[in-house]
């Protein structure tokens, strides 16, 4: 995700980075050579009546931008169902270190419980991202526990098993009390929803065959459009076709993106900085020391 510094508004017209522009300017160029062809060719089209009325592209665009609309509201409201889990990840973990460290008999030491709710952490980012989380579970957990992950599909799940041991095991030594032992439970039971909420925006995209239609309708409505408005706009067609083109695409692409908020995109949610920030809070917690924190590049911070 990039985080940029706010701009005086003309500033904000040639943003480059952070926008959609660069992974479609291929498209839209083509679409710019298409659109000098057709007006390059526009005799020939009216001898042949190739040309078509600007009418229905006027309506059907309309109705193409309420579908677009509808779209883009789907992906951001998947985008921000994922911050808010994992906002409610950093406020349920700070529960369980403090209750760790304040309930009952202080003197068992919290050091390994607040360790697996780090690793925790870490495990569904990875899980999320589909990616090898050896090098975190080996760095945050003691070896005998570390062994337990790498065969396991589910590493968070494992964790919160090992967790809600040592929770037993310090109510067996008197150190938490039953009533302590259903509240380390109850949030328990938040970490639980998390991990389901987010596999389900993970496993549950939207449907394939809406996005192949609305696809579809977008590029074929781009490459028609220099057909409608040759005649009216003459050589000035070609770049009205690709700022509207540009509009359109940019809108399916930006949903593309914020569909799977889980990705590296640069526009998916920071889960390597969220990460760390929730390790930072519970090192913190526990007066451990913090890593070094992350820094500013240029004018924006870049969050992976």
């Amino acid at each position: 995700m990039i985080i940029k510094t706010k701009k005086h508004w003309f500033q904000l017209l040639f943003v480059w980075n952070g926008s959609v522009l660069p992974k479609l300017l291929p498209r839209l160029l083509l679409l710019f050579g298409y659109a000098v062809l057709i007006t390059y060719s526009k005799d020939t089209l009216v001898r042949y009546h190739m040309e078509l009325s600007p009418v229905p592209f006027t309506l059907f665009g309309i109705a193409l931008a309420l579908f677009l609309g509808f779209r883009n509201n789907a992906s951001y409201d998947r985008f921000w169902e994922g911050r808010k889990l994992w906002g409610a990840l950093l406020n349920d973990t700070r529960s369980l270190a403090r209750q760790a460290l304040t309930l009952g008999n202080t003197a068992k030491a919290p050091g390994t419980f607040i360790q697996y709710l780090i690793a925790f952490t870490y495990a569904l980012k990875h899980q999320l991202r589909h990616t090898d989380a050896t090098a975190d579970m080996e760095r945050l957990l003691p070896p005998a526990t570390a062994a337990l992950l790498p065969g396991a599909k589910y590493k968070p799940i494992v964790l919160m098993r090992e967790m809600g041991k040592w929770v037993q095991a310090a109510k067996a030594a008197g150190d938490i009390d039953s009533i302590q032992q259903a509240a380390f439970d109850q949030n328990f039971n938040k970490l639980s929803d998390i991990v389901g909420g987010c596999e389900r925006i993970a496993g549950t995209p939207i449907p394939y065959s809406y996005n192949v239609l609305l696809h579809r309708t977008v590029y074929i409505y781009c490459f028609l459009l220099p057909l409608g408005f040759v005649d009216s706009l003459g050589w000035l067609m070609p770049v009205v076709v690709t700022f509207i083109a540009y509009t359109y695409v940019a809108l399916e692409a930006i949903a593309d993106e914020l569909e799977e908020p889980f990705g590296t995109a640069p526009n998916d949610l920071a889960l390597d900085t969220m990460s760390e920030m929730i390790e930072h809070t519970l090192l913190e917690l526990n007066d451990q020391p913090l890593p070094a924190k992350q820094t500013v590049i240029g004018d924006r911070y870049y969050l992976t």
